[in-house]
């Protein structure tokens, strides 16, 4: 096992999953415009899930410049590409197909071909350099992307930085994730939750408890909102 420490992340707490989705929307898009006014792009990886399609809503208003945006996923399920239950999905419903991004900047990984297939090519499309900002979730057994507990996560840069997984505990079964060293080469790493659902898992988080979530989340920044906070 990798023996990085785990070290605590900074909170940022809201009222609501409303006002956490207007402040990060606004935190989004003012990291966008600095990183295009530095190197001339933004590499941006998505969350999946419920928790963020708040945010992605709000960013349609909020970005500029989206000619010069990179967006890459996290994890996806072994789904055909137009199923709901798709994380790039999602995305292109409630944002995507509202900006002007280029298809060709917008890379969903393709599940469709099976787990091993799909990460062998998403390897392959992966920039070389680090992420602006990677977005990430946790679900209530503390797992983030589509690694979970009791199972690979790749956590050494010797593993590949896209993992095929079989045999999720969440359905469907097949999935496909970046690993965690992947995700974690990222100027910043934001983790988002709201709902009481998620305070059991931040609590364990805060104890120092070995999930997948604080691994890939060590010195992360967790937003989230009063209903999700686990307390002192």
């Amino acid at each position: 096992m990798n023996t990085e420490a785990i070290r605590a992340p900074s909170w940022h707490i809201h009222p609501d999953a409303e006002a956490l989705a207007r402040h990060l929307a606004r935190a989004i898009a003012r990291m966008a415009d600095a990183a295009i006014a530095a190197r001339g792009a933004f590499h941006l990886v998505l969350a999946g899930g419920n928790t963020p399609q708040p945010v992605y809503a709000a960013l349609a208003s909020r970005g500029r410049r989206w000619d010069a945006w990179h967006i890459y996923h996290g994890d996806e399920r072994c789904l055909p590409p137009q199923a709901p239950q798709r994380n790039s999905q999602m995305a292109a419903s409630v944002w995507l197909q509202q900006v002007p991004i280029p298809r060709a900047q917008i890379h969903d990984i393709p599940a469709e071909m099976g787990a091993e297939a799909a990460a062998a090519a998403y390897a392959a499309i992966l920039p070389p350099q680090r992420f602006d900002l990677v977005l990430l979730g946790i679900g209530e057994d503390g797992h983030t992307a589509s690694l979970f507990p009791g199972q690979p996560w790749g956590l050494d840069p010797a593993t590949p930085a896209v993992l095929a997984v079989h045999n999720a505990p969440k359905a469907p079964a097949e999935r496909v994730s970046l690993s965690a060293w992947r995700l974690r080469r990222s100027r910043e790493l934001f983790f988002l939750a709201t709902g009481s659902g998620k305070r059991d898992a931040l609590a364990a988080w805060r104890r120092g408890e070995d999930l997948p979530a604080a691994r890939v989340g060590t010195g992360a920044t967790v937003w989230l909102d009063e209903a999700a906070w686990p307390g002192s």
